[in-house]
């Protein structure tokens, strides 16, 4: 079993859920707090592999919704530094398992760490849609 870092907003119920999964599963995970985590663009960029830079973004952080930030118009560099400045904006969970990185719940490396199809949607806020939103901070 893999040993997760899973960085995550505490007090998120859809990162509670993923942690829950990933334990349950057999795995060994370790909590810490995106919002506390001083980051570097290097470092944080190695979470985004090869995906497009708007898959990047946290989709329900209230600077997007409000059209604020418009994850699909940024570029790598300007993309980074808006995380850098506001890490509510970084796709979550960010997750280090092994030493294979990834951001959100969706993707390998998760997908192989559960041994399961997101069947029971565990990528998506639960949150989204209710016109609630989490606590900043």
């Amino acid at each position: 079993m893999a040993t997760i870092i899973f960085y995550q907003k505490p007090g998120c119920a859809t990162n509670a859920r993923q942690m829950q999964a990933l334990k349950a599963a057999g795995h060994h995970v370790i909590a810490r707090d995106i919002l506390k985590k001083p980051w570097r663009a290097e470092e944080l960029r190695q979470f985004f592999g090869n995906t497009p830079v708007g898959s990047w973004f946290n989709r329900a952080a209230r600077r997007i919704k409000s059209g604020e930030v418009n994850p699909d118009t940024s570029d790598a560099a300007s993309a980074l530094a808006l995380m850098l400045s506001d890490p509510l904006l970084i796709k979550r969970p960010l997750i280090n398992a092994d030493g294979a990185r990834c951001a959100g719940f969706d993707r390998e490396p998760v997908l192989s760490l559960l041994g399961r199809s997101m069947q029971d949607d565990l990528g998506r806020c639960s949150r989204e849609g209710t016109g609630r939103y989490c606590p900043s901070g």
